[in-house]
């Protein structure tokens, strides 16, 4: 099973190096980060698990960070570590999108178990909304992890289920062919080339083919009709 990519933005170095250590030792793979631009890239170049954001950091600081790419439709779980501790702070944390908010001093065995937490659930962030629009007369319902076409619920086996969420939370990402076997099969199954291939002509069927694109190589897009034409 691969493991979970971690994001970590912290300038402190000291604590940017604890951190990223333990992590590391129980199996995460982290990337490190120390400013807000230089945080924006990675999260713009690879796909995460999860966003570990500090606020006070150079050059663009954790809430905007994560505004911006809560407005850009990226769905990855955060939490802010931070000292800030006022009520307007944290109010102004999950008004950015986040997920999670842990006040340094913290033990990172808390931070553990936060993150694994918010691992182990299905989540989306849509906007303050209970469906996701993928087409005019398709959507996903959040609240009943369904698929809707033209009102009707669709039968959708578990993993079509859990790949289709997974290109819900990554829309105009590639997803490698490493993170969509490490998300649908579990841990103890034996990944499959043929039955991807399977599911995705299957979800191709419902939602249309031009929606989700094969990259050469490198694994799967999704997108939309109206993105392609615009």
């Amino acid at each position: 099973m691969l493991a979970k990519r971690v994001l970590l933005l912290e300038d402190d170095i000291a604590l940017n190096e604890t951190i990223s250590e333990y992590l590391e030792e129980i199996g995460y793979e982290v990337d490190v980060v120390e400013d807000g631009e230089e945080a924006l890239d990675k999260i713009y170049e690879k796909c995460y698990d999860i966003l570990l954001l500090d606020v006070n950091v150079p050059h663009l600081n954790g809430f905007d960070l994560l505004k911006e790419v809560r407005d850009r439709d990226v769905k990855t779980p955060a939490i802010f570590i931070t000292s800030l501790n006022s009520v307007d702070d944290l109010s102004k944390g999950y008004d950015s999108g986040c997920d999670d908010y842990i006040r340094k001093p913290f033990a990172l065995k808390e931070l553990e178990v936060r993150m694994e937490s918010i691992l182990k659930r299905d989540y989306f962030h849509a906007n303050n909304t209970d469906k996701i629009d993928i087409d005019d007369n398709i959507y996903y319902d959040v609240d009943k992890n369904s698929l809707f076409i033209d009102g009707e619920e669709q039968q959708l086996n578990k993993k079509e289920a859990r790949l289709l969420k997974l290109f819900l939370k990554n829309q105009n990402r590639i997803i490698s062919h490493e993170k969509i076997y490490d998300t649908i099969w579990d841990y103890d199954e034996t990944y499959s080339e043929a039955s991807l291939r399977t599911y995705i002509k299957n979800l191709r069927k419902l939602i249309g083919k031009e929606k989700i694109v094969s990259i050469k190589k490198q694994g799967y897009k999704f997108t939309t009709e109206r993105e392609e034409n615009s």
